[in-house]
C-alpha cells in the first residue's frame, strides 16, 4: 500500500514550488500515509488542472493542480498578466476584490503582486466586498480588468477566481481560452516575479456604488414614507452582503432590515447552514423564524458573495414560501415596466434572460412593446445583450442596474424588490397578487429542476450523447414536438452543450419544455422543466402545473443517470 512512484514524483515537484506551508504540509502527510484514502485524495488532487472557463476557476481548497491554492492562483494571475500584455494594456490598472472565504485575501494579495511585477497597477480592496461592488469598481475606476476571489455559494471547503475585462462583464470566448492558454505556460511559479506595489481602493468607490442604487430608488414612484413602512428580514448567509445591503437600504430610506444575527457577518465556516445557498432546503430556516417574530412583510437573502438574491413571502396561513428564481425574475420584469409607467418614463431597450429561464419573460417584454432576447446560460451572456434594460437568470441572478453593474447584482435587486413591496403594500396588495395577475394574463408558468451529481465526467458525455442519438419521444405523457441541439446552434445562439425538448402539451397544459445541460460550476447534469397552464381558476392551474412538473421530473431523472 502506498503512493505510486510516478505520482510521488509529481507531488514532490509540486511541493517544491508551493509557497504555502499549510498545503505543503497537507501533501506531505498524504504522501506519508499508508492508506487507500490518502492515495485516492492525491490522485484526485493531481488528476488534472482546474479548468479555467468563462467563470474563471472554482474548486476545493488544497494542494495540487486540481485544487484551489496559491500555486494555482499565481499561475492564473501570471496567465492573466500575459493575456493583458498581449492586448497592449501594460501599465493600466486592475482592480481586485475578495470575499470572506478561507484564503480569499491571500489569493487576492498574490494576484496583486504578480500583476504589479508584470507592469500593471493593481488596486485592491482592504476588506471583503460583494462581487457586484467589484464589477461596479471596474467601470467606475476605468480599469482594464478585474479579479474577484470568490466561490459564490459553493461549500465551505471551496474557493474560486473570477475574471472580468474592462467592460465590467465576465469573460467569454475567446478570451477565456486565450487566458487559459497563457496560464498553461506557467509550469513553475518560482519563475513568476512578484512585487508588493498595489494601492488600496478608495472608500468613495463603494459610496458611489451605493449612491447609484439610492439615486435610482429616489427617482422611482414610491415615497420615503412608503419605503419606511416595509418590514424586512435579511440574511447574508455568512457572506459579505450585509454592509452593502444595509447602506443601500438606509440611503434609499427603507426601514433597516432585520438581519439574522447568526448569519449577518462573514464566516468562512458557514456554521449554521449545510450548504450556503439560499435555494437549498433549510438554508432560510433562521430567517423565517425571525420573519415570524418581527411580523415581516418580506424576507430577502443573498448568497455569500451577494450577487444573487432569494425572496420569501408570507402565505395566508402564516407560513413562508420561497419564490422560485423565475418568479422573482418575472416580478422584477413587471416592476421595471410598472415603475417606468408610474414615473412617466419611456423605456427603450431590451429585456433578456437565459435559455433555461422562464418563457414568461418574453411575453412580459413584448406586451410592453420592448425587445426581448434569449441568451445562453450564464450572466456573462445576459449582460452582453445590447441596450439591456433588465436581465435575469433562474438561478437567482438579476441585473436591474445595467448602466452601473454589468453583472448580476443581489444588492440592487434587493432594493428593487423592497421598492415594489412598498408600492404594493401602500395599495393593499402583495407580490403574490402580481404573480396572480401575470398568470391570468399570460397563463400560469411553473418551473422546476432536477439534477444528478456525477463522480466521473465521462458520465456527462455519455448522457448528452444518448439524448442526441436516441432522444425520448415523450415526457410526462406529452409528446416531443421539436428537439433543438444547442451544440449545433439550432437556436441561433453560440454552440453549447445542451438539448431542448419542446412538448406538445395536453388538455391541462398549453405547452411545456425540458432542457438538459451539464452544470458549468458543479459536477452535475441539470434538467430544467417548465409548463404553462391557462385557467381562470389559479388554484386548479397550480394543481395541474404541479402534477405536470412531477410527471416530467419522473421521466427525466432516469435519463440523467
Amino acid at each position: 500500500m502506498g503512493v505510486s512512484p510516478g505520482l510521488r514524483v509529481e507531488v514532490e515537484a509540486w511541493m517544491a514550488q508551493d509557497p504555502d506551508e499549510v498545503t505543503r504540509g497537507e501533501l506531505s502527510e498524504l504522501l506519508s500515509a499508508e492508506s487507500t484514502e490518502a492515495e485516492l485524495e492525491l490522485k484526485d488532487a493531481f488528476r488534472a488542472p482546474l479548468e479555467f472557463g468563462t467563470a474563471g476557476l472554482r474548486g476545493k481548497l488544497g494542494g495540487g493542480p486540481n485544487r484551489m491554492n496559491r500555486v494555482v492562483v499565481i499561475q492564473a494571475a501570471a496567465g492573466l498578466a500575459e493575456y493583458l500584455t498581449n492586448q497592449g494594456l501594460v501599465g493600466q490598472s486592475v482592480v481586485i476584490g475578495y470575499d470572506g472565504r478561507f484564503n480569499s485575501e491571500v489569493f487576492a494579495q498574490d494576484t496583486a503582486q504578480v500583476l504589479a511585477a508584470a507592469g500593471f497597477a493593481p488596486m485592491i480592496f482592504d476588506h471583503v466586498v460583494p462581487t457586484p461592488v467589484l464589477a461596479f469598481a471596474i467601470r467606475d475606476l476605468g480599469t482594464c480588468a478585474g479579479v474577484m476571489v470568490t466561490a459564490s455559494h459553493n461549500p465551505p471547503q471551496d474557493n474560486g477566481y473570477k475574471v472580468y475585462l474592462g467592460d465590467g462583464r465576465q469573460i467569454v470566448p475567446p478570451a477565456d481560452k486565450e487566458i487559459s492558454d497563457c496560464i498553461r505556460k506557467v509550469t513553475d511559479v518560482r519563475q513568476v516575479s512578484m512585487k508588493d506595489a498595489s494601492t488600496i481602493v478608495a472608500a468613495d468607490v463603494e459610496e458611489r456604488y451605493i449612491a447609484s442604487l439610492a439615486n435610482v430608488i429616489h427617482a422611482g414612484p414610491t415615497t420615503a414614507q412608503q419605503r419606511g413602512d416595509i418590514v424586512s428580514v435579511y440574511t447574508a448567509m455568512h457572506g459579505v452582503g450585509w454592509n452593502s445591503v444595509h447602506e443601500a437600504c438606509v440611503s434609499s430610506d427603507f426601514k433597516e432590515p432585520n438581519a439574522v444575527p447568526e448569519q449577518r457577518d462573514p464566516d468562512p465556516r458557514f456554521p449554521t447552514v449545510a450548504f450556503p445557498n439560499p435555494e437549498e432546503k433549510g438554508a432560510l430556516d433562521l430567517s423565517i423564524a425571525m420573519a415570524n417574530q418581527t411580523h415581516a412583510d418580506i424576507l430577502i437573502a443573498n448568497d455569500p458573495d451577494a450577487d444573487r438574491l432569494a425572496v420569501a413571502l408570507p402565505l395566508a396561513n402564516g407560513e413562508w414560501k420561497t419564490l422560485h428564481g423565475d418568479q422573482v425574475g418575472s416580478l422584477l420584469a413587471w416592476w421595471v415596466i410598472e415603475r417606468a409607467r408610474r414615473t412617466n418614463t419611456k423605456l427603450v431597450g431590451t429585456f433578456a434572460n437565459s435559455i433555461v429561464s422562464s418563457m414568461l419573460m418574453e411575453q412580459i417584454a413584448k406586451s410592453a412593446g420592448l425587445k426581448y432576447e434569449n441568451t445562453l446560460t450564464g450572466f456573462k451572456w445576459v449582460s452582453r445583450v445590447p441596450n439591456l434594460i433588465y436581465g435575469y437568470e433562474e438561478a437567482l441572478g438579476y441585473c436591474v442596474n445595467p448602466e452601473f453593474v454589468g453583472d448580476k447584482d443581489g444588492v440592487s435587486a434587493a432594493t428593487f424588490i423592497l421598492e415594489m413591496a412598498a408600492a404594493l403594500k401602500d395599495e393593499g396588495r402583495t407580490l403574490w397578487s402580481v404573480l396572480d395577475e401575470l398568470a391570468l394574463q399570460f397563463g400560469l408558468h411553473a418551473s422546476d429542476q432536477v439534477s444528478v451529481k456525477v463522480n466521473d465526467l465521462s458520465q456527462v458525455a455519455n448522457v448528452m450523447n444518448g439524448l442526441r442519438t436516441n432522444p425520448p419521444q415523450e415526457f410526462g405523457d406529452m409528446n416531443v414536438a421539436q428537439v433543438f441541439d444547442l451544440a449545433k446552434s439550432e437556436t441561433g445562439l453560440p454552440p453549447t452543450d445542451g438539448v431542448i425538448f419542446m412538448l406538445q402539451g395536453n388538455d391541462e397544459v398549453t405547452k411545456a419544455r425540458v432542457i438538459v445541460r451539464p452544470s458549468g460550476t458543479e459536477p452535475k447534469i441539470k434538467c430544467y422543466l417548465e409548463v404553462v397552464c391557462p385557467n381562470e381558476d389559479l388554484t386548479l392551474a397550480g394543481a395541474s402545473a404541479r402534477k405536470a412538473l412531477d410527471a416530467l421530473a419522473a421521466d427525466a431523472k432516469p435519463l440523467l443517470s
